[in-house]
């Protein structure tokens, strides 16, 4: 006999609770991997827990040498105690609702199910929204890549000649880094790239090519004397399948069948970085894809490199939590994600903006 459903569980089958057989294999959404916890430094894990805690951060002092003369009085130097704050100000949260009844009827676990997809969302919010900042971008809304310039320094500067991005301008590189681009667009447009192709004797007009820039990102570093051992690059998958058409013994290594890069994973290296891939960089306007005129100011992409001592982060997902819904039959699950992020070396990062030419 089968017994009229109530209102309000028409997803249940036939309208009836009758006994069905639910399948316990259940159909799984893709996760993408965590990059933010591969590149930065999170030392400072175990010392906040609370929205608004802060840490102060002491700077390495800086000390003068100075010339010797036989008999000359030595100068001590006074050393300054500069710091710089970590501060918990992010926070975001998941809430949802297991019925009793649709509980009752489904051979799942479905709290667990969805107590994991709420954890996987908040960490890919936390990637969207750090490599956001670390590119020097910020988010327009939450579970959205970053596509607006950054203008809140994270509370105080690292470094004083840092922009409000927290980043040296120095470091930034743009259309006018390469000298070869003479196209009409002003400097600051972003970089037109292209590959090398196959028995090509030179690469396209006006065009960087993907190594060129990882390289020239790796020149800013060396400038910097940014320990080689350590430091990572993110690439967009749009760069990737522009870099994938370089032709390179190098590349042909990293891309063949043994290997190759997968989503938040670094398989190898090129130009001495550690590279992941992650389409949780920041995306101007409709991004590096967008076809027509290169050398774009309002539709392009970024990419971002460093060292794993530029960055510290401190996050954990401090609150979750059961309790009865008291105007239903049912239970509220509910979690808060805390975290604090802060650049603490901007001369060791460095980012580029680029479209595509292809």
């Amino acid at each position: 006999m089968a017994f009229k459903t109530a209102a309000g569980y028409g997803n249940l089958p036939n309208g009836n609770f009758s006994p069905v057989i639910y399948s316990k294999q259940v159909q799984l959404a893709f996760r993408k991997n965590s990059v933010v916890e591969s590149i930065t430094n999170s030392d400072y894990f175990g010392e906040i827990s609370n929205m608004g805690d802060s840490v102060k951060i002491i700077k390495e002092p800086e000390i003068t040498v100075k010339e010797y003369a036989r008999g000359a009085n030595v100068q001590p130097q006074d050393l300054d105690d500069e710091d710089f704050t970590l501060t918990i100000d992010k926070a975001n949260y998941f809430a949802f609702k297991i019925d009793d009844i649709e509980e009752a009827h489904s051979h799942v676990n479905f709290s667990q199910l969805a107590s994991d997809r709420a954890g996987y969302r908040l960490k890919d919010n936390y990637d969207q929204e750090v490599l956001g900042y670390l590119s020097g971008f910020k988010q327009a809304s939450i579970n959205a890549v970053a596509g607006t310039a950054n203008d809140v320094v994270s509370g105080t500067k690292a470094v004083s000649t840092a922009g409000s991005d927290e980043l040296l301008t120095s470091m930034k590189l743009r259309k006018d880094s390469f000298s070869n681009i003479t196209t009409g667009s002003a400097g600051d447009h972003s970089i037109p790239l292209a590959p090398r192709l196959g028995g090509a004797t030179a690469q396209a007009t006006a065009t960087a090519t993907p190594l060129q820039v990882i390289a020239r990102m790796g020149r800013l570093l060396d400038t910097q004397f940014v320990d080689a051992d350590g430091r990572w690059l993110v690439l967009h998958p749009t760069f990737v399948e522009v870099l994938k058409d370089e032709d390179s013994r190098l590349l042909n290594a990293d891309f063949g069948e043994s290997g190759g890069l997968r989503a938040g994973l670094s398989i190898g290296k090129i130009h001495g970085f550690d590279v992941y891939m992650s389409n949780n960089l920041p995306a101007v306007g409709t991004g590096p894809g967008t076809s027509g005129s290169a050398n774009q100011n309002s539709n392009y992409g970024v990419i971002v490199a460093g060292h794993t001592s530029s960055v510290a982060t401190a996050e954990q997902i401090n609150k979750t939590e059961t309790y009865r819904d008291p105007d239903s039959f049912a239970d509220i699950v509910r979690g808060m994600h805390l975290y604090g992020r802060k650049i603490l070396r901007p001369e060791s990062m460095t980012r580029a903006l680029y479209v595509s030419s292809i």
